[in-house]
């Protein structure tokens, strides 16, 4: 699997310079642990620059948005911004300063949404999850943009044991087998054994999708 294409957007360039550093260190921390598909980071732009026509010179996969301490003009494009004018599938995840601009924002079509203060991985394994269709939201976020129903709750096809989730959030968080038996204090061979015991369970093919599927019944939370 190739690398997402991941476009940022913010009105300060130092923001897009922060993002960019934040997700760039994350990267270089969970290659050193394991090779793996990751994020390509292919380019930040300006929000005067938001249009669909400059957006699709880049091809993103999806859109990382700063929407600053001022998020109205950001709102705004976000409004007028149809994605569905973009070719392929769009999706844009936003960091919000405060719990005020959550509503619209989520109105606009923005499914992934996190405080300004997100560390790295876990911005990191929000692109992911959004990426693969995932909703990912600041749980004080969760009662203000989420009526209760609208999401399907996928089956669990058996409960996964107390160590099978330890080692589940361990995935979550980027870590490779070996990193995640020195944790546990468990052997290499141990913690494949559970790995593959967390993929039958919750019926996923890679490890990747067995975090995505465990968010969806909200075995973890991004």
């Amino acid at each position: 699997m190739a690398d997402l294409r991941l476009l940022i957007v913010a009105a300060d360039p130092l923001a897009r310079t922060g993002m960019r550093t934040l997700i760039e260190g994350a990267l270089i921390e969970r290659r050193f642990l394991e090779s793996q598909p990751g994020v390509r980071i292919v380019g930040q732009i300006g929000i005067e620059e938001t249009t669909p026509a400059e957006i699709e010179i880049y091809q993103p996969d999806i859109l990382l948005w700063d929407l600053g301490w001022e998020p109205e003009e950001s709102l705004t494009l976000l409004e007028e911004l149809e994605l569905g004018e973009v070719e392929g599938s769009l999706a844009v995840v936003a960091l919000v300063p405060n719990k005020e601009p959550a509503v619209e924002a989520w109105s606009a079509g923005v499914r992934g949404m996190l405080f300004r203060e997100v560390s790295s991985e876990r911005l990191l394994v929000a692109i992911e999850a959004v990426y693969w269709g995932l909703i990912v939201v600041e749980p004080e976020l969760m009662a203000m943009l989420i009526p209760a129903g609208v999401l399907s709750e996928p089956l669990l096809v058996e409960q996964l044991t107390p160590r099978e989730l330890e080692v589940l959030r361990l995935l979550a968080e980027g870590l490779s087998n070996k990193a995640i038996a020195q944790q546990l204090d468990i052997s290499d061979h141990t913690v494949k054994f559970h790995v593959n015991a967390i993929m039958n369970k919750l019926g996923a093919q890679s490890r990747t999708a067995a975090v995505v599927q465990a968010t969806r019944l909200g075995l973890i939370v991004l």
